[in-house]
């Protein structure tokens, strides 16, 4: 299911929505948490991108692992492994760090919704989505940087 559709790799088609989706959730978790007029207005973005973010990290993780495999079943060793072995790691990096962004997102948004949560908890989500708001948004450049070097090199 993840490897090849039509002889294409399926990770060539589909990384890309990871490196649209992740960072417009970084951007909107950021704006969610830290512009409270802006809330009700971007609340169902945030939502959405937190269920279509880790969704799209899951597929290209998983897509980029059955071409990595089939890479080395073709004989890559050496330097070539290693950078695919960064590159693997910082897609894994980003899939849990979307996931965590993801999953905070969707239960800030719910519960800021409802007007009962109190002011500490408020806080407490929104400097949690920051944070991983910041290290998804690292970790899509790193994972995206790597896999370029691996496809076409350093210049």
């Amino acid at each position: 299911m993840f490897d090849q559709i039509n002889g294409l790799p399926v990770h060539a088609l589909v990384l890309h929505a990871a490196v649209i989706f992740v960072p417009l959730l970084a951007l909107g978790a950021i704006v969610y948490a830290l512009v409270g007029p802006w809330r009700a207005k971007i609340g169902w973005a945030v939502l959405l991108l937190g269920i279509i973010a880790p969704i799209s990290t899951f597929v290209a993780k998983e897509s980029g692992e059955k071409l990595y495999d089939r890479l080395v079943g073709l004989g890559l060793k050496g330097n070539g492994k290693e950078i695919l072995d960064d590159h693997m790691h910082f897609g894994t990096m980003t899939f849990w760090f979307s996931l965590s962004l993801g999953v905070v997102s969707i239960v800030a948004v719910i519960l800021t919704r409802r007007g009962s949560v109190p002011k500490v908890v408020e806080w407490v989500l929104a400097a949690a989505m920051v944070v991983l708001a910041v290290f998804s948004g690292y970790y899509v450049f790193r994972t995206g940087d790597s896999g370029a070097t691996a496809v076409w090199g350093t210049y």
